[in-house]
């Protein structure tokens, strides 16, 4: 298919690099750019390799971008008007291969543990499937390998470079703001999303969620799933149980991580399996064995009565309201780059659970100016950019504040990139500085 084919590809990240491979070996002639020239380093001596790269080669046939790379980068929207086609590497994917069974998932939080717990459930059923996408695993890498069942997460800059995904089942989890600097608006964010619904055999949607309802309206054979009772949904909560209709699938007891809304993942999870006619004991035994991944929810430790839990993954205000909503009493830990979302909803919905705060990062002032429309009473402590080791200083300040009984939580409802590489970095500094105060190795 892209064989003798001069293709471009623009990012030279764990995507990039898989796209260059795979390209490479189907017979393409390929060049890849980046930015940063020291990314330019480890690929094939046949690829083609041109840091900083203003203008579309001639004769170039196809643009593979990375994820990243909003739709106003000058080198994609100089593509475009030289009439070079434009896609991603999850486009990429599906035109190489459809012989795999995609099950997709998309949504503004819980994508990543919806694809854990699918992928736990599929292989509890002996399915030969993986988790993949934006989850890890690059889809181009999981489709060349063969396997039979793709359990794909896939996030809003996929979904935006894709025109032809016809997955056998899909669903958008939720949407709230996030992102909107490089969509531009939530309605564009929204949209996006959306996409993953466009030829869908089956759209799962998530009832209590008005975005994914109205988003997967008029999608191929709808089902729906709810935290109440099913009602007129397949999927629902019944006396402690999961249930698809007036079977029981699995106890909410059998989720293992707290909070609401990862019953709802499960219940997503459980629906999509569900398609390709999985048993009800493989919902059960897949969502048993499921473990959350690093960043989410995880426990550093308790001493003195005082819990610290680290959910680094928390990168906007919405997943901080499932994180916050899981304890009655907590000492918060947030800030970093909010990306144009509002926190003030957030801020009034959790000060009843409020013990303090302590705010580190780009946009402390936004948030410190919420607080003190919405939680006037709570104490904080902004961490200063004079601090040598400002995660430190954090959890200082913030176990200073707790008392028996309480939570510390690392749940920033913002990026991280202001002052670590990546929301990893910030989880690992947070468990690190943890442990120092509490003189653990």
């Amino acid at each position: 298919m892209f064989a003798g084919q001069r293709v471009l590809v623009t990012g030279a990240g764990v995507t990039g690099r898989s796209v260059a491979a795979a390209l490479l070996g189907m017979g393409a002639r390929v060049t890849v750019t980046d930015a940063d020239p020291e990314r330019l380093v480890g690929f094939d001596p046949a690829v083609t390799l041109v840091p900083g790269l203003a203008a579309v080669p001639d004769g170039t046939d196809l643009v593979v971008t990375s994820p990243g790379w909003g739709p106003t980068n000058p080198l994609l929207t100089a593509a475009a008007m030289a009439g070079v086609e434009v896609i991603g590497d999850v486009e990429l994917a599906w035109r190489v291969a459809r012989r795999p069974t995609w099950l997709a998932v998309t949504g503004t939080n819980g994508k990543t543990t919806t694809i854990g717990m699918l992928e736990a459930v599929l292989n509890a059923a002996g399915l030969d499937a993986v988790a993949c996408g934006n989850v890890g695993l690059p889809v181009i890498d999981a489709v060349l390998a063969g396997h039979r069942v793709l359990a794909v997460e896939l996030s809003s800059f996929q979904l935006h470079w894709q025109s032809s995904l016809r997955p056998k089942a899909s669903v958008v989890l939720n949407v709230a703001e996030d992102h909107l600097d490089w969509h531009g608006s939530l309605d564009d964010y929204a949209a996006a999303k959306g996409k993953i619904y466009a030829g869908a055999e089956v759209a799962v949607f998530n009832a209590d969620d008005v975005w994914s309802t109205l988003l997967s309206a008029g999608h191929g054979d709808r089902v729906g799933f709810t935290l109440d009772e099913p009602g007129d949904h397949r999927f629902g909560i019944v006396d402690g149980w999961l249930v698809d209709g007036d079977e029981q699938l699995a106890e909410v007891s059998d989720v293992p991580a707290p909070g609401l809304h990862n019953v709802a993942n499960a219940l997503a999870a459980a629906a999509l399996a569900r398609v390709l006619g999985v048993p009800a004991e493989a919902v059960r035994d897949g969502l048993r064995v499921f473990r959350p991944g690093d960043h989410r929810a995880v426990l550093v430790g308790e001493w003195n009565g005082v819990r610290y839990v680290n959910d680094s993954k928390a990168t906007n205000p919405h997943a901080a309201a499932s994180s916050l909503g899981a304890y009655s009493s907590v000492v918060w830990l947030v800030g970093g780059q909010l990306k144009g979302a509002s926190i003030d909803d957030l801020v009034a919905e959790a000060v009843a659970r409020l013990r303090g705060v302590v705010l580190m990062g780009a946009d402390s002032d936004v948030i410190s100016a919420s607080l003190a429309r919405h939680a006037p009473q709570v104490p904080t402590h902004r961490v200063g950019p004079g601090d040598d080791d400002p995660m430190m200083a954090a959890v200082r300040a913030a176990s200073s504040m707790a008392r028996p009984g309480d939570v510390v939580l690392l749940a920033p409802a913002a990026a991280s990139f202001d002052m670590f590489r990546n929301y990893a970095k910030r989880g690992e500094a947070f468990a690190a500085a943890v442990k120092r105060l509490h003189g653990v190795a």
